[in-house]
């Protein structure tokens, strides 16, 4: 059984150190973009481009492995 994880809102939120924002307002603001859909604003926040939604995840939370919603909880400390 695998850990429980706080959903996409949230999580994107949680590390946009932001509240009430839609998950594309939410990953711009923790990309430090803007109009970007959320897998480019999580390319831009990694420093990478055209990686697929669970590899840039797994990238920016220094893991490997885990599905892209589980990587980014453990960034968030969830």
């Amino acid at each position: 059984m695998s850990a429980p994880t706080t959903g996409w809102l949230a999580v994107l939120n949680i590390l946009a150190g932001t509240t009430d924002l839609g998950e594309l307002a939410a990953a711009n603001a923790y990309a430090g973009t803007h109009d970007l859909g959320v897998l480019a604003a999580l390319n831009a926040k990694a420093g990478t481009t055209n990686l697929g939604i669970d590899a840039v995840c797994n990238h920016i939370a220094g893991t490997t492995g885990l599905s892209a919603l589980n990587a980014l909880n453990q960034k968030a400390g969830l």
